[in-house]
């Protein structure tokens, strides 16, 4: 920032006035802010919140702090960052929808406006240092390459440091890293995970930042990939609850109600919404589904588990640098539970996110791989419904299962009546303004959302305002005052033939039951004031076209689009975000090799890891190329020795109808070698395409990592696609990652 000169400038030092900028932030008495964003865990699966689920850490913040029961957030995760970070409402920022989409239209340009400034940024305006460890998820995917363009990025939107990823989740063992602007690979250690990477690095943040600027207080937003699905996590952590969840879901559902009601977070005689017509009853699954879906759920557990000990120790870590007193730490979710495991869930994730449902039956083998790289699982839908106990519905839509997040607060130094509830209604909006007023900073900026400082010191405090506005997918909600009004849109319908739902929220704490056919008057009130606030804060025009519709509206960018790309040796990863990784298409790779001798060795092109990619690759002088998908592995030799000198050498994959493919190696653009590969994906694996080496989590098991081909033998690596994206494809693919 560039400061106006306020001395004096003479001739010489002597005939001038020396002065020197205000520094904000020296005196110690701001408080330090942690604020730590969880990833599709549902409103009931904190311990404090009524789970069976061990998370004494956050258990010790609400015992230590306040649990707000009446908190809320949009159902998907771009635009709760976007609202959390701003104070306002999603649509007016630029994030109607996920930040992958660009519609063409204000509210939806997969990117928060320019000129709305962020949290992050004010805060480093009065001095703050401002760290981001974990998930971003607030630029558009064809901005998520090595260079840029990098506007939307961490770094550019007020964080001096980021070290996580920028897509919406990640493989744990086999992360997709960025450090600030540039990518990195994962630390190669031996058991090796990224929830506690993340808690590493915010813990070197703030050892860093106290040591360096002792006196300037510090915001650190930790966002986990927890609890988003592949669901991994050291074995001993997932086996203590496959006895807990033998229960199932729906006894669970009962259970969790019991012991919220116990604990004060629910009031007593709150109902429980009805199970939704897709969720099986547990008791009418075979023992096969049973077993398959108890572990799934417990490997959801151990995820959470141990996510919850990280965080652990970055309080501790603050407790120990004495700064625990004067920090506000937050913990919250971004969204409700997901049920984006469909009906079966997978010890595989890939499998869903492929659009491939496996039966409970073809997953009993997978069951030892739980957890581990080759076993990111997902649950089924049924156990997001138990994840959001009492409340009806899921992410993605706007009933209390999609919004209703839980929120621990705890600041020693600024909350002294430790362990109690509040039943304020709050929002993402009023975060920003509420940790503005704690930390005494005031603003010109405009919000939707109010401050909630005052609820810190009295439980009977006023609610920041009487009003809120929802709308997800075409789905709609309202609130003002003790009265709520909700729909779930049907896709494809008028908009006014949807079926309107109306909750007196006093009373009906789990919005259970609805009261629109007796009290029609204040339906229609609230329908109107709907549509007043969606003309306020910009949520015109609904749009509840699918992905597959708003990807044809304009097209993929990005790589995606280009019929030919040009790779050279030793370039950075290319992100699963490119939607390039996939061998789901009709392409073609050729490889310019300058000067090949006998002997030489390595890949030449990689895409995917262990869990599931292809290779292509040289040993003993041939050509060899492996495909695994979803534990199915197809190989492909040539018998063609590789002569002395430049050549060219290649895969060319033609897919067919039925998703299987004719793979064929090339030698100077003759078919050399060819096998048939058993089915493709466009999700196969969490991690993108290398160059010239498989540097991580190895596709094949021929060969250890990185096992790189002498670069200065190889020109350029060219990709040629010989069709169009499938836009179907494309949309599953964003869906799943967001």
């Amino acid at each position: 920032m560039q400061h106006e000169f306020l001395g004096r400038i003479g001739t010489t030092v002597a005939e001038s006035e020396a002065w020197w900028p205000e520094q904000h932030g020296a005196n110690g008495s701001q408080p330090n802010i942690l604020m730590v964003i969880l990833d599709d865990t549902g409103w009931s699966d904190f311990g404090c919140f009524g789970s069976e689920i061990n998370t004494p850490a956050i258990d010790g913040l609400a015992g230590q702090g306040l649990r707000y029961t009446n908190f809320h957030v949009t159902p998907l995760c771009s635009p709760t960052r976007a609202s959390l970070l701003t104070g306002r409402n999603n649509h007016s920022v630029g994030m109607r929808f996920l930040a992958d989409a660009d519609t063409g239209f204000p509210n939806s340009r997969g990117c928060v406006r320019p000129d709305v400034p962020m949290l992050p940024e004010l805060l480093r305006s009065n001095g703050y240092g401002t760290f981001l460890a974990g998930k971003w998820h607030l630029a558009p995917l064809n901005e998520l390459t090595p260079a840029g363009p990098f506007h939307n990025w961490p770094l550019s939107r007020g964080f001096d440091r980021f070290y996580g990823f920028l897509d919406g989740c990640t493989d744990q063992y086999s992360p997709e890293l960025i450090a600030d602007n540039h990518s990195i690979q994962p630390p190669d250690r031996d058991g090796y995970h990224l929830s506690e990477d993340l808690a590493e690095q915010s813990i070197r943040f703030l050892k860093d930042h106290t040591t360096y600027r002792p006196h300037a207080p510090f915001y650190l937003q930790l966002a986990l990939g927890a609890t988003h699905a592949p669901f991994q996590a050291p074995r001993e952590y997932i086996e203590k609850y496959i006895d807990v969840f033998t229960k199932g879901w729906d006894a669970t559902r009962s259970d969790r109600l019991k012991r919220q009601v116990e604990l004060g977070v629910v009031p007593d005689g709150t109902a429980l919404t009805e199970r939704l017509a897709e969720v099986r009853a547990w008791e009418d699954l075979d023992s096969t589904e049973q077993d398959v879906f108890t572990h799934l759920q417990a490997a959801f557990a151990g995820f959470l588990e141990h996510a919850d000990a990280q965080i652990g120790r970055v309080v501790e870590a603050l407790k120990a640098m004495d700064l625990y007193q004067n920090t506000i730490v937050l913990v919250m979710s971004d969204n409700g539970a997901s049920r984006e495991g469909g009906p079966t869930g997978d010890v595989d994730c890939n499998a869903p996110y492929s659009g491939v449902r496996r039966p409970a039956v073809e997953q009993v083998s997978l069951l030892p791989k739980l957890g581990g790289p080759l076993g990111g699982a997902h649950y089924p839908e049924g156990w997001a419904m138990a994840g959001n106990t009492p409340f009806r519905r899921y992410k993605q839509f706007v009933d209390l299962g999609g919004v209703r997040s839980p929120l621990v607060v705890s600041w020693p130094a600024g909350i002294k009546k430790a362990g109690e509830v509040r039943g304020q209604f709050l929002h993402a909006i009023d975060i920003m303004p509420t940790l503005l007023e704690a930390a005494g900073i005031e603003t010109d900026t405009t919000f939707d959302g109010g401050s909630a400082v005052a609820t810190f010191v009295d439980a009977k405090a006023k609610e920041p305002r009487e009003t809120q506005f929802w709308e997800m997918l075409g789905h709609r909600a309202i609130r003002q005052g003790n009265w709520k009004a909700v729909t779930a849109h049907v896709h494809g319908e008028d908009y006014s033939r949807d079926d309107w739902r109306l909750y007196n929220t006093r009373e009906d704490f789990a919005e259970a039951h609805d009261l629109a056919a007796t009290e029609l008057e204040q339906l229609q009130a609230l329908q109107e004031l709907w549509w007043q606030q969606a003309e306020r804060v910009g949520a015109f025009p609904l749009d509840d076209r699918t992905l597959v519709e708003l990807l044809t509206a304009r097209g993929p960018a990005g790589l995606v689009n280009r019929k030919e790309i040009v790779f050279r040796p030793g370039q950075s990863h290319i992100p699963l975000a490119s939607a390039i990784t996939g061998s789901d298409r009709a392409l073609e790779f050729t490889v310019h090799l300058e000067d090949f001798s006998p002997g030489m060795e390595g890949v030449l092109v990689s895409s995917g890891n262990q869990q599931g990619g292809y290779v292509l690759y040289v040993r003993n002088d041939v050509l060899i190329f492996e495909h695994h998908a979803l534990g199915v592995r197809d190989v492909v030799k040539s018998d063609v020795v590789l002569p002395t000198g430049p050549q060219t050498v290649g895969l060319r994959l033609t897919p067919r109808d039925d998703k299987a493919a004719l793979a064929e190696l090339l030698h100077q653009d003759e078919v050399v070698a060819a096998t048939t590969i058993s089915a493709t994906s466009s999700h196969l694996s969490f991690w993108g395409m290398d160059i010239g080496a498989d540097p991580v989590s190895t596709v094949s098991a021929e060969y250890e990592a990185p096992f790189a081909f002498p670069e200065a033998a190889m020109d350029r690596v060219v990709l040629r696609f010989r069709d169009t994206p499938d836009l179907e494809d494309l949309a599953e693919l964003i869906e799943s990652t967001e």
